[in-house]
């Protein structure tokens, strides 16, 4: 695959490979097929490979390589890797339940955009995300773009729990609050779909480069899934 990438120190035992500067579709392949390329490669001098918007970042083993022979190494393995398709990656539906009960910034966004709340659920159901980066807390999962007549600014005043499950949106990005915790994005709904655990590889139900769809159900669905009002 043809890469031109920059190359940052992180640290003395990791580098930062930058692929652009944006958050974008174009650039986030790039990121993903870096990222499978150098996972696929095995090598040992990879302690560490984490994606995001639109870099990478690598732990190496700093014992028996430095930085320049970890770029080289990094450049020489995605030169010759074969090009990987990231529209390969599958599709996640996350089913959410969206109710002012849960939804506790349903009334006021759709009073912000002058909308009622039915469509401001149907755009947000519309849409086809890309999970750009998992950070924040095990298993949060930034999803990008939502539609841009959601686009909303943070809460002024974060809230100091935020349930698990919630469903939330701020700026042009929607994410799933893994577990209980404090908090500043907007709150449309509540999923009972456990994003983060023991049992899922890599721990996160969602992953850099998978595509998500949200679907909305009922309250009694929502109930019937294992869902917490």
């Amino acid at each position: 695959m043809h890469v031109n990438v920059e190359y940052r120190i992180a640290s003395e035992s990791s580098v930062i490979l930058y692929f652009g500067h944006t958050i974008d579709a174009a650039v986030s392949d790039k990121v993903y097929q870096a990222y499978a390329a150098l996972k696929r490669s095995a090598h040992p001098a990879f302690l560490e490979i984490v994606p995001s918007y639109a870099s990478l970042m690598v732990g190496f083993n700093s014992v028996r390589y430095d930085f320049q022979t970890t770029c080289r190494l990094i450049q020489s393995l995605l030169e010759d890797a074969p090009n990987i398709d990231a529209r390969e990656q599958k599709v996640v539906t996350i089913p959410v339940y969206y109710a002012q009960e849960v939804g506790w910034d349903l009334e006021a966004l759709a009073l912000e955009k002058r909308m009622s709340i039915e469509a401001i659920v149907a755009l947000h159901t519309q849409t086809t995300y890309r999970v750009y980066a998992i950070g924040f807390a095990p298993g949060f999962a930034y999803l990008g773009q939502t539609d841009e007549r959601l686009e909303t600014a943070r809460l002024a005043n974060p809230r100091k729990a935020v349930p698990k499950g919630s469903v939330a949106i701020a700026d042009r990005q929607s994410a799933v609050y893994p577990a209980k915790s404090p908090g500043g994005w907007k709150i449309l709904g509540r999923t009972p779909i456990a994003m983060f655990d023991a049992s899922y590889p890599g721990l996160s139900f969602v992953h850099v480069g998978d595509a998500v769809r949200f679907e909305a159900i009922s309250q009694e669905r929502f109930l019937a899934l294992g869902g917490e009002l």
